[in-house]
Order: structure tokens, then C-alpha cells, then sequence
């Protein structure tokens, strides 16, 4: 078979799928475009999806006549010239419009700054339809239709109109992070409009806009240097989590980027502090040298390469942890809007005990002493539920009932006198279900998961002991036995070195038994059946060839879960105070070993809203 030279329109409708993959991806192009002319203002309209229309408006710099004959040409492009060493600009490669006019109808409007008129192009299906003199605000208008017309097998690939409009969305969102000082909006018929007024330098402000007012209030300020590699941005407390990965927005010299490294690296920084299931909320900003990564990775340019990768994780894990080590001890002010919604009457089932009478009805036989008038209250409470009947009383049976009898009340343990304000988690009150402390702060009150909180301190000082030496551990009188499958002692033993390194001392058993000779010291009296038969699980699931040293800390974890202070243990106030203490001077303890938050906090202010004064 003869080679032969593709046609222009041909190789165009061949760039395009891998530039064009979706109306999103036209959206990031031509907003990029946008960006690349100084526009400030940005408004995007679509329909159907964007498969229907997709319109970008900017107050840019414009385009000439001659300039928009060019823009249709492929690898015709402004913003490099010779090398790709040096890359300051969104876009660079010059396929965008080509590609965009090659599978759908595209009209290009612009008129540049100064200039006496505009000037309009259309094309379709690669074919240039007409290039005249227009009139035109300054800026630039592209309006793109019928999107795949074209090449109607793509169609087959899309998503839903809802979908496609929802990745649209999201598009604009990045964007509008990454570029603060420029006002977005998105509107159409087939979406609410959507506008992300202009904040200039205030990048925090702009993020509330996208991510929720919230982030503001859980947010820890982010800006590292290593070697040539600046980082700024913000990093959510660990308690502030979603359910998915689509709040973490990373940018590489102003670039929006979905870039496995930056994931991985964010992943890492807040491994132990997020629970299974969950991630954190980052927003990060990573400054480079041009020359120092590729951003021609892709003709998506979603994707980046760095000279030196390992720099750039380093960089954001250390950056990350130093900052939650800094401040990310405090609970997510989420925490204590759950706790006011599980309070309000909607949700709770409770409903006051009084209500306004009616007036009241004139003497009647019925209401005479032999039956004694019923007033408007009982009425409303006997035919609703509430007041003094039986049925709505029967939920007070447990309280106890008040009295005049002078008698003095039962003795109470006291709660050692400590100065609220003199700490930051306050001086324990009280201690509820014999699992959560009750500490009043200066400011409010905080609610401890003691379990949690003890698990989390254990493993803090296992961790600390672990990188300085071998723990220490406690013989056991009498070695325990335990039963196990033979393939999990086998596990078992292959790690028993690195075992022993914790302070747990593990031998073989027969075939199917191992015995248990030593416990870490620091756990005190555990559970080691139970113990070494999650350990067990857990080396079976990671792999064994993976090796178990480089999984130390997760042991420590478990061991750390199986000698805390246990739910239903009544602590007196001298051990609860002295949890809050150590709690204060621990790093992470604002989160158990899986993630989950080891305190809530509720201010003053909220708890005056439960009951009106505010």
C-alpha cells in the first residue's frame, strides 16, 4: 500500500481527539486563551451540555483579521518562539482552534484594543467559511456549535448533558482559583448561572467562593521554599474531609494540573489523620523555574513531568505536615455545626412543652366541678402531643423529679480546680457514658472521645520511641498461646525482628501456633490474641514481599488501638485533666490513628444560639 499525505482537515480531526476530548476540554482551552490575552473578565455560556453551543467572552486584548485567518492554522500560535525551555503561558502548541474547528462549527469575533473595528471568521467542519470586517467590542467572542458534527462516532463517547455541563464546571472552578483577580461567569440554558466576582490578591476569598464559606474557618496557610521550588497555598484541617478527591486542586506556575505526583504527595502528608474513605480539602501552588518541568507532556497539558520529582514531594509532604504539626490540632468548625443541627427541633424530635392557649370558652355544664374545665393548654396538648399529658410525659420518667425537701444532696467526687483559660482544651467538668470528657474552655466547651484521644497519644510516643530505639517490653509470666492458621505464622515469623523492634516478642508454636513472650511495655495489659491476629491479617494484605519494616508505624498504630484507654472506663478528674494536658503537647491528637477526630469544639456563641440569647 502507498503512503500518502493526509489531508489538512484530516490530521486536524486526528489532533482533536486527543486535544478536544470533551466540551469540557474545549471550555479549558478557549478560557485559557482568554487568560493568555490579560483578559479580567470571562463569561462562558452553553447549552445542551456545551455539545449544543459553547460561547467565551473576554475583555482580552483582541485579534486582527490577519491574526484570526492564522489562529485557524494549526501550530500557528503568539506565545512561543523557538524553544520550549521557557513556557510562561497557558496554552503553546497552537492545536486548539484547529482541532475545535475541524469537529464542529466555530465563529470567532475579536476586535483589538485601540483598534478602530472588529473583525469575524467562521469555519466548519475545517472548512474557513467566510473572514470578514465585523463590528465588536474589544476583546474576543468564540462561539462553537454542533460540537463533533463532524465526526459523529465521538458523540457515542459523551456523557450525559447534565454530566458534560457538571465537567464544564468544574473547569471554570480551577481556573477561577487559579486566577483570582479575573471575574467568571457561567451561565445557559441548561444551568443556574454561576459568578465568581474578582478578589484580587485575596486567594483565600476567592477559594470560599469555590470551595464553601467553611474552608475559610478550617484552612492552614501553606508557603515553603526548597531549593528552586516555592510552595504557597492552604491545607484543610484534618476533620475537614470529603468523600472524594474532587476539592484537591494543585497548580504548577499558575497551571491547573491533575498531576498523580502532587496527589500521591498530598495522600502521604496526611497519612494517619484521615480516615479510610475520606480526603482532605488542598489547595496548592507550586512555583518553578519553566525549565524545571514539562508541561508538553500531553496535549491536555493536564499533566506535568519535574526534573527532579523527589524534590517536589518532599517539598509538599514536609510542607503539609509541618503546617497540620503547626495548627491542625483544632476541630473542624463542622464538628460543632452537626452538633447544633442534632440539637434543632427538625431533627432532635423535640418540640417545646408550652403553647399559647386559646381564649377561653364560656361556663358550660361540661366544665362544671364534677368535671373539671379543661383549658385551652391541655386541650392542644391532649389533641397534640404535648404538655402534661401521659403519653408526652412518659419520655421524663427517667429524670429526676424536683423537690422542696431541704435535704442535702448526694456527695460528688470534686473536679480539681483548674483555670479554664489557661489551656487551650480547658479543665474537665465532667465525664459522660464513661467515654467522652467534658471540658470547659474560656471560650466554650470540648467534648473528648477518650479512647480515641489515648490511642492517639500512645502511638505518638511508640512512633517517637520507635526512630530512637528499641521499645521496651514486659515478660510474660506465662507465654501465650495462640492458634492460628499456618500461613499466618509463617507470616508472622518472617517479621519477627522487626516485631521485636516494638517490643513484641513472638516465637514459633508448632505448625500452627505462635507464643507471645514479651508485650510492649508502654501498652500495658493487652489483649495479645487479639493483637497478634489483626497484625496477621494486616501482613497478609499488604504483601509480604513488600517487606514489614517499611510498615512499622502502621503496626505501632495497631498495637497503639489495643492499649488505649478503653470505652466505658470511669476516669477520675485528675486522669482527664491530665489526658487534656498531654493532648495539648502531642502532636495529631486532634485525630485518632484512623482518622476520626478526637474532640469536637462548641464556642460559647453557638451554644447561647440553642437557646436564644444570641
Amino acid at each position: 500500500m502507498a503512503i500518502k499525505q493526509l489531508s489538512e482537515t484530516l490530521i486536524n480531526q486526528i489532533a482533536a481527539g486527543e486535544v478536544i476530548e470533551r466540551p469540557a476540554s474545549a471550555a479549558k482551552e478557549l478560557i485559557e486563551n482568554a487568560l493568555d490575552a490579560g483578559a479580567t473578565r470571562i463569561e462562558i455560556a452553553t447549552a445542551g451540555g456545551g455539545k449544543a453551543l459553547l460561547r467565551v467572552s473576554d475583555n482580552g486584548s483582541g485579534m486582527e483579521e490577519a491574526d484570526l485567518e492564522l489562529a485557524v492554522r494549526r501550530h500557528c500560535t503568539s506565545k512561543i518562539s523557538d524553544t520550549l525551555e521557557d513556557i510562561r503561558t497557558l496554552g503553546f502548541r497552537g492545536e486548539a482552534l484547529p482541532s475545535i474547528a475541524s469537529v464542529a462549527k466555530l465563529s470567532i469575533a475579536s476586535r483589538r484594543t485601540g483598534a478602530a473595528g472588529g473583525a469575524e471568521i467562521a469555519v466548519a467542519g475545517g472548512k474557513v467559511l467566510h473572514l470578514r470586517p465585523a463590528a465588536a467590542n474589544p476583546g474576543t467572542i468564540v462561539e462553537v456549535r454542533d460540537l463533533f458534527f463532524a465526526t459523529p462516532a465521538r458523540l457515542k463517547f459523551l456523557k450525559t448533558e447534565k454530566a458534560e455541563a457538571a465537567a464544564i464546571t468544574e473547569i471554570v472552578k480551577r481556573m477561577a482559583i487559579a486566577f483570582p483577580r479575573v471575574r467568571f461567569v457561567l451561565s445557559g440554558s441548561d444551568r443556574s448561572t454561576l459568578e465568581f466576582a474578582a478578589t484580587g490578591n485575596d486567594h483565600l476569598a476567592r477559594m470560599a467562593q469555590i470551595l464553601g464559606a467553611e474552608f475559610k474557618d478550617n484552612a492552614i496557610a501553606l508557603d515553603a521554599v526548597r531549593e528552586d521550588v516555592s510552595l504557597t497555598g492552604f491545607a484543610g484541617v484534618p476533620t475537614f474531609n470529603r468523600g472524594n478527591s474532587a476539592h484537591q486542586y494543585a497548580f504548577v506556575n499558575g497551571r491547573p494540573v491533575q498531576d498523580k505526583l502532587i496527589l500521591s504527595a498530598i495522600r502521604g502528608a496526611y497519612a494517619e489523620t484521615i480516615p479510610s474513605g475520606r480526603y482532605p480539602v488542598a489547595v496548592l501552588s507550586l512555583t518553578l523555574d519553566p525549565a524545571l518541568v514539562d508541561v508538553n507532556v500531553h496535549p491536555a497539558k493536564s499533566d506535568v513531568r519535574f526534573r527532579d520529582p523527589g524534590l517536589v514531594r518532599g517539598l509538599i509532604v514536609g510542607a503539609v505536615r509541618e503546617a497540620l504539626a503547626r495548627e491542625g490540632d483544632r476541630a473542624a468548625t463542622t464538628g460543632a455545626d452537626g452538633m447544633l443541627r442534632a440539637f434543632s427541633a427538625g431533627r432532635s424530635g423535640f418540640q417545646p412543652a408550652w403553647r399559647p392557649s386559646p381564649p377561653a370558652p364560656p361556663w358550660t355544664p361540661e366544665t362544671s366541678p364534677t368535671r373539671p374545665y379543661a383549658s385551652g393548654y391541655e386541650r392542644a396538648a391532649s389533641s397534640n402531643g404535648y404538655g402534661f399529658t401521659e403519653r408526652p410525659q412518659a419520655s421524663f420518667d427517667g429524670l429526676a423529679t424536683p423537690t422542696a425537701r431541704a435535704e442535702a444532696p448526694p456527695p460528688m467526687e470534686p473536679v480539681r480546680a483548674e483555670e479554664p483559660s489557661r489551656f487551650p482544651l480547658g479543665a474537665a467538668r465532667a465525664q459522660l457514658h464513661e467515654n467522652y470528657i467534658v471540658a470547659q474552655t474560656d471560650s466554650g466547651l470540648v467534648i473528648v472521645d477518650q479512647h480515641a484521644a489515648h490511642e492517639r497519644l500512645v502511638f505518638e510516643a511508640m512512633r517517637k520511641a520507635l526512630h530512637s530505639k528499641r521499645l521496651s517490653s514486659q515478660v510474660l509470666l506465662i507465654p501465650e498461646i495462640i492458634d492460628l492458621p499456618e500461613e499466618d505464622c509463617d507470616r508472622l515469623m518472617a517479621f519477627a525482628e522487626e516485631l521485636g523492634e516494638l517490643g513484641l516478642t513472638v516465637e514459633r508454636f508448632g505448625p500452627g501456633a505462635v507464643a507471645v513472650r514479651e508485650t510492649p511495655a508502654m501498652l500495658g495489659e493487652v489483649d495479645a490474641q487479639g493483637l497478634i491476629r489483626q497484625l496477621a491479617d494486616e501482613i497478609a494484605e499488604w504483601d509480604t514481599a513488600s517487606g514489614l519494616a517499611a510498615k512499622l508505624e502502621y503496626v505501632a498504630a495497631t498495637m497503639a488501638c489495643h492499649g488505649s484507654v478503653r470505652s466505658g472506663r470511669r476516669l477520675r478528674p485528675e486522669e482527664m485533666n491530665a489526658l487534656l494536658r498531654q493532648m495539648e503537647a502531642t502532636p495529631g491528637s486532634g485525630q485518632c490513628n484512623h482518622g476520626r477526630p478526637t474532640y469536637i469544639e462548641l464556642k460559647l456563641s453557638d451554644i447561647e444560639r440553642l437557646f436564644g440569647r444570641s
